[in-house]
């Protein structure tokens, strides 16, 4: 079965409402939480950044779901640190949290004042991080001088089974050079054909047989004005290119970058879905792909009446294609 994720977006809510919504989620029937970590907003309008970690102790003592979280170590998380926190949450909640490593993007990351490095550069550091954090799971006593050092680091506190530590990747180059050391892949599509194309890359790679999941990002709404205005309000600054977005480090510095966009630009790259019953249709060709889990980002804030409506359609899915099995069976 392929997990439908809830995606909890620390950007655009409190950390308090974003709990009450991953209640809401778990009980309209979504099988995981996936978390989003940001210290900066990519906007002011969206306004928030909880501390993931934190919240996620809270939450995951308060939804019985698993949990994910994608996060960058080497800059604004040092991996011991980063090693430590996944280790208490998988101690606590056993087999029920992965970790999606990132190389990051200076909006995060450039808090700390330290210089930001290029692309290939983040990608050796993520490596080396990923490396550090899997040895110090294990028990290992680490020292490493690097791109980071870590001096005689040990965890004494740690789960029986190590989290999955899965490497996020957006582009097709980055899920191909991943394959090898991920124990699986976070990737973007909005598309089966995306899909498959970063799907391949990241097997071609070394990461052929591994769990891999797929973040759809759409606006959902009965209205479609509704649906549309949100998601320019909200996500404009999210469209930018990846090479455009990387070095930008404060929210002011995306709302500039974006100024010139419009909404129609937005409704190109963001699905502007009205009805449940096409929003599923769309999911169900990325289910097709094989890929793990696919992990549902409505980007409006209308979180409530999309958690309300996802539950009742998925109900009386469930419901209808129970009444088909028993009908077929008799």
């Amino acid at each position: 079965m392929v997990r439908i994720i809830y995606h909890a977006s620390h950007e655009q809510f409190a950390p308090s409402h974003l709990l009450q919504l991953a209640r809401a989620a778990a009980a309209a029937g979504f099988d995981a939480i996936h978390s989003s970590d940001h210290f900066h907003p990519w906007s002011r309008r969206q306004g928030h950044s909880g501390f993931s970690f934190a919240w996620l102790g809270a939450a995951m003592q308060a939804v019985e779901l698993p949990f994910s979280v994608v996060c960058a170590p080497g800059q604004r998380y040092h991996p011991a640190i980063l090693a430590q926190a996944i280790a208490t949450l998988a101690e606590m909640f056993p087999n029920r949290l992965s970790v999606e490593l990132g190389s990051g993007e200076a909006l995060n990351e450039k808090i700390t004042g330290l210089p930001w490095p290029p692309k290939e550069q983040r990608n050796e550091r993520l490596l080396e991080c990923a490396t550090i954090i899997r040895r110090l799971l294990a028990g290992e006593e680490v020292s490493h001088q690097g791109y980071v050092t870590v001096n005689e680091a040990k965890l004494y506190s740690r789960p029986q089974t190590a989290p999955l530590l899965f490497c996020a990747a957006i582009s097709s180059e980055t899920a191909c050079w991943c394959g090898s050391w991920a124990d699986g892949l976070l990737t973007t599509a909005n598309s089966s054909e995306e899909a498959f194309e970063k799907q391949t890359a990241f097997a071609k790679g070394g990461g052929a047989g591994k769990p891999w999941l797929i973040q759809f990002s759409f606006s959902y709404h009965p209205l479609a004005q509704v649906a549309a205005d949100e998601a320019y309000d909200q996500w404009r600054t999210n469209i930018l290119g990846t090479d455009e977005r990387a070095d930008l480090c404060k929210p002011e510095h995306f709302e500039k970058a974006a100024a010139g966009i419009t909404k129609e630009q937005v409704i190109e790259k963001i699905p502007v879905f009205t009805s449940m019953k096409d929003l599923f249709e769309r999911i169900e060709t990325l289910q097709a792909t094989g890929a793990t889990g696919i992990i549902l980002h409505n980007v409006n804030r209308q979180h409530e009446l999309f958690i309300k409506d996802f539950g009742q359609f998925n109900s009386d899915r469930m419901i209808k294609s129970g009444l088909e099995s028993n009908h077929t069976t008799t």
